[in-house]
């Protein structure tokens, strides 16, 4: 299928290819079908693009690559939610906020979204009992817990 994206003009996406939010995306409860995106020449950078809304794409990242210590543990309404997937399918991601000056880009760690690769379902799950934040920067040392 053909889609239109923020950052990539239209494509043609695999309808195998499309990942499922069951209940959207936090301030974005409409927006169910997502395509994840590779940036050209950047291998830490995503685009998660809605599938119907052009202007709706999330630059998102491994946040494992740059908060070595980041964890947290996915509650069990998550898991299921999900599919109850096995470690190897899932994949965590979070969603940056780009500035002007890239090295001030930061993390939302506070709100990982959560994809199951194998049955194509993805969630973001806020963390309550945990120190992280919307906003990480990125380019600093690790975003452990205050203390």
């Amino acid at each position: 299928m053909k889609i239109n994206t923020k950052y990539h003009g239209e494509i043609v996406v695999k309808s195998e290819d499309v990942l499922t939010f069951e209940h959207g995306i936090p301030g974005f409860r409409e927006e169910k079908q997502f395509v994840l995106l590779p940036l050209p020449e950047n291998e830490w950078f995503h685009i998660l693009q809605s599938v119907v809304t052009s202007q709706l794409g999330f630059v998102v990242t491994d946040p494992f690559v740059f908060y070595k210590g980041y964890d947290f543990e996915l509650d069990e309404a998550s898991v299921e939610s999900l599919g109850k997937p096995s470690e190897k399918d899932v994949q965590v991601l979070s969603i940056l906020t780009v500035r002007e000056a890239f090295n001030e880009s930061t993390a939302n760690l506070q709100a990982p979204i959560i994809l199951n690769l194998a049955n194509r379902k993805g969630k973001q799950v806020i963390l309550t009992n945990s120190d992280y934040q919307t906003k990480h920067l990125i380019f600093t040392q690790p975003a452990g817990k205050k203390g």
